[in-house]
């Protein structure tokens, strides 16, 4: 795919530049809790507004139902984006409407506007072709040319995502750019010992991923949420912790092909268990106990792995040459079940292997607990991307690009 680099080249003064970005931040009473995916796009906007661009930011917030929802503005996050540039960002209040050719009309070379969200018009999500091609149509018509650079999207068939490509000139951003390059890393060339540690709530949601693995990795570690269907799978009790009784075959299966192709699989040895779930809002004391993986008691349900895995864990990373993190090891919202993630984050800084972290609650978790985004090798900015190219997935948006 043809990048920013080769845009820069050809000269983009006066033009007027539709980014693709990924400003889908958490918001909490309008207030934006965790800017990285803002400051992630930083340097593809900013490099096109010093070379004389008109740059239209567009993206999504969150889930509204294709029409507009004063919870889900963008405004929040254009006004951020502004703060962290030093300088002024134009906001459109519609996406394709008046308001946002205003915008962009209004837009001298080295500026910059934000459209409102995108998903605030059907057209941008809809199954139907038509539909979503029309409304990148009028997309389309906002801009001489486009830039994809909203890594956390590209797996999602969307009308910015896949169809507006086809419509001008596309280019890769640089954070697309250097997302694809990170992750083939991972798949083409990857350096051994090549460790992954597993963790987040559904192993649902990890199957696809996990079957790609066991073709290519040499260990990988569970935790969270998921542990406890594999850990039902061998036969033990985990009380009322969160369990995917329908995924236990498929869990069976895996650890069956990992057994014969020689992956290590490594479940917890210990977790933190409670009667109850922790209140994540006041974060009160849980008070938390410490069994044996294999002896949770059947009132109990497992919060957080516990310290004899969190040194097991810390210690199959430890000589990796390639390690991928993606899902937390507990409830790290919570501080008395945030330690087994905090383990996992500093056993991969601890580590002489080029790490990465894949993103979603992952990455969250790195800047909730403290942690120096930079000392990582990479914070991927698409949890559910990054796993959909480690499944070897067609993803719609880098296709776009590639065409």
């Amino acid at each position: 795919m043809k990048t920013i680099d080769a845009l820069l080249a050809e000269g983009v003064e006066g033009k007027r530049v539709f980014v693709r970005a990924d400003l889908n931040v958490p918001l909490a009473d309008g207030t934006i809790t965790d800017d990285g995916r803002i400051r992630a796009v930083l340097p593809t906007v900013k490099a096109l507004a010093d070379a004389g661009a008109k740059v239209v930011v567009a993206s999504h917030l969150g889930r509204p139902k294709g029409a507009p929802d004063p919870a889900f503005s963008l405004l929040p996050a254009a006004e951020r984006l502004g703060e962290l540039l030093g300088a002024p960002v134009a906001f459109a209040q519609d996406t394709v409407g008046p308001a946002a050719h205003d915008a962009v009309d209004g837009l001298q070379p080295g500026q910059i506007a934000v459209i409102e969200n995108l998903r605030f018009n059907a057209g941008e999500t809809a199954k139907d072709d038509v539909e979503r091609g029309a409304f990148a149509d009028r997309l389309a018509a906002l801009a001489d040319v486009y830039v994809g650079d909203g890594f956390g999207a590209v797996h999602r068939k969307h009308a910015s995502v896949f169809d507006l490509p086809a419509r001008l000139p596309h280019y890769a951003g640089y954070l697309i750019a250097t997302e694809v390059g990170v992750l083939k890393k991972l798949t083409d060339d990857v350096k051994r010992p090549y460790a992954v540690a597993l963790g987040g709530a559904k192993v649902s949601d990890k199957l696809g991923v996990i079957d790609h693995l066991l073709e290519r990795a040499d260990r990988i570690l569970i935790g969270g949420g998921m542990a406890y269907t594999f850990l039902k799978a061998q036969g033990h009790e985990v009380g009322i912790s969160l369990l995917q009784e329908d995924q236990i075959p498929a869990v069976k299966e895996y650890l069956k092909r990992a057994e014969d192709k020689g992956v290590e699989f490594v479940l917890p040895v210990d977790v933190l268990v409670s009667p109850d779930f922790p209140d994540l809002k006041t974060k009160a004391p849980a008070n938390p106990t410490t069994v044996a993986a294999d002896a949770i008691p059947a009132d109990q349900e497992g919060l957080d792995i516990g310290p004899e895995t969190r040194k097991l864990y810390a210690s199959k990373l430890s000589d990796a040459a390639t390690v991928f993190w993606n899902g937390p090891m507990g409830v790290f919202e919570h501080p008395d079940y945030a330690e087994g993630t905090k383990a996992v984050a500093q056993a991969l800084l601890d580590s002489p292997a080029f790490t990465v972290v894949g993103g979603g609650d992952s990455a969250a978790a790195v800047r909730t607990l403290g942690f120096d985004e930079n000392a990582f090798g990479h914070i991927s900015t698409g949890g559910g991307a990054s796993l959909e190219y480690l499944e070897g997935k067609t993803l719609p948006g880098l296709a776009a690009l590639e065409n």
